[in-house]
């Protein structure tokens, strides 16, 4: 796709999900996460005004200083984390994002688990090495 229109490109990628999922012969919710990092929170407010709600960042810093400001007019956006988190980073994450995709040791679980002991509890999905690579 070559516009430079993020809502025309957001609507491009959705009809190209939904033809996939067509294709495969798939019914069930697919959920697009947008991935925003790097970009300034003026780049984003065209995809939220799209529609676009779940966005994913990779950097707990990066994410504090721009999305408070873009959460606020807008409570039903969903933030995920998607990069690796560091374990002294744990209490900023769950108290910004709704999601944590990367738990891959035990000493962030436990990190993790003090963060939430303020009552705040985002998804946390599980990062589980069955191939037993060395990474």
């Amino acid at each position: 796709m070559t516009t430079d229109d993020p809502a025309a490109r957001l609507a491009g990628v959705r009809d190209a999900i939904a033809r996939a999922a067509k294709l495969a012969g798939r019914s069930d919710p697919i959920e697009l996460i947008a991935i925003s990092k790097t970009h300034p929170a003026e780049a984003i407010e065209p995809l939220i005004a799209a529609g676009q709600r779940v966005f994913g960042e990779n950097r707990v810093q990066e994410a504090l200083g721009k999305w408070p400001a873009l959460r606020e007019p807008h409570p039903d956006l969903r933030l995920a984390l998607v990069g690796q988190l560091q374990s002294n980073k744990a209490a900023d994450a769950v108290a910004l994002f709704d999601e944590i995709h990367s738990l891959d040791r035990p000493s962030l679980v436990a990190a993790l688990a003090k963060a939430m002991e303020s009552g705040r509890r985002p998804d946390c999905f599980i990062q589980v090495n069955i191939g037993d690579e060395p990474q």
